[in-house]
């Protein structure tokens, strides 16, 4: 990175190299951005540090591993309170169900994505966990038939 904490074309073309792979070996990488692979490495480890990258994960299959049906879920709160915000947070943290949780505006305050391994875990979880959830006013739910683009991160040109 630059004295100045701005990224450069070469940071620039790291991110974007470990964003498409991030199993990329050192050296690959640096070969793959024009330096040589101690720099490189210095490079992405001052990036990792100033939280530019934020990990690395392994993408699974779900189908494959037997999970077969997600849901999104526009979640309702009766009161939308600091407190009672936080402990609807707090107990999506607790179920595995729920995969991703944003928080929106407009007709809900939250979308979550729900995977499951079948259709009844997924209508168990919807009614006895999370309509039954304390403060949980509305649940709106849509199944997702097909999923016809994936591609976590951002758009780096």
């Amino acid at each position: 990175m630059t004295v100045t904490g701005q990224l450069d074309a070469i940071d620039w073309r790291i991110l974007r190299t470990l964003q498409d792979n991030g199993r990329i070996t050192n050296v690959e990488l640096a070969e793959k951005v024009g330096l040589s692979p101690p720099p490189c490495l210095r490079r992405v480890r001052a990036l990792e540090e100033a939280g530019y990258i934020a990990g690395y994960r392994a993408m699974l299959n779900a189908e494959k591993l037997g999970f077969e049906i997600m849901v999104f879920a526009m979640v309702g709160l009766k009161s939308q309170a600091e407190s009672e915000l936080t402990q609807f947070i707090e107990r999506v943290k607790r179920w595995p169900l729920v995969r991703e949780c944003y928080a929106v505006s407009g007709e809900a305050d939250f979308m979550l994505k729900c995977v499951g391994p079948n259709l009844h875990a997924m209508q168990d979880f919807i009614i006895k966990d999370l309509t039954a959830a304390a403060n949980v006013d509305s649940v709106k739910t849509t199944l997702i038939l097909r999923q016809e683009k994936y591609e976590p991160g951002i758009p780096i040109s």
